[in-house]
């Protein structure tokens, strides 16, 4: 099967505050990981120096945060973080979100 999305989150269930990662693609140069978001739960702001990171909303709506901006991204959603920039994500709702950050390169 070429399709391991389904299979790869079957058993990320967090809870509130929680949050829970599973890797969909590891190579020489790029990381593709999925996060699941429970309620309330945050991804904090952070940057990668040497690599692009881009966010695939994929269920539910979450909330996005790139420097000083910050915005609320329904599914299906695609955030462009260019090198360097802070960038996180929130879950403000009450239902279990899901992204994947694709990372690439891969930091040395």
């Amino acid at each position: 099967m070429l399709d391991s999305y389904a299979e790869s989150i079957a058993d990320l269930e967090p809870g509130a505050g929680e949050i829970e990662t599973a890797e969909l693609v590891v190579s020489d140069d790029v990381l593709v990981k999925a996060f699941a978001l429970g309620p309330g739960a945050e991804l904090e702001a952070h940057d990668h120096a040497d690599s692009t990171n881009v966010f695939h909303v994929l269920e539910g709506t979450v909330t996005v945060v790139q420097g000083e901006e910050r915005e609320a991204i329904d599914a299906p959603g695609v955030v462009h973080h260019e090198r360097g920039v802070d960038h996180g994500a929130r879950n403000e709702t009450g239902e279990t979100v899901i992204f994947t950050a694709s990372l690439c390169p891969l930091p040395s």
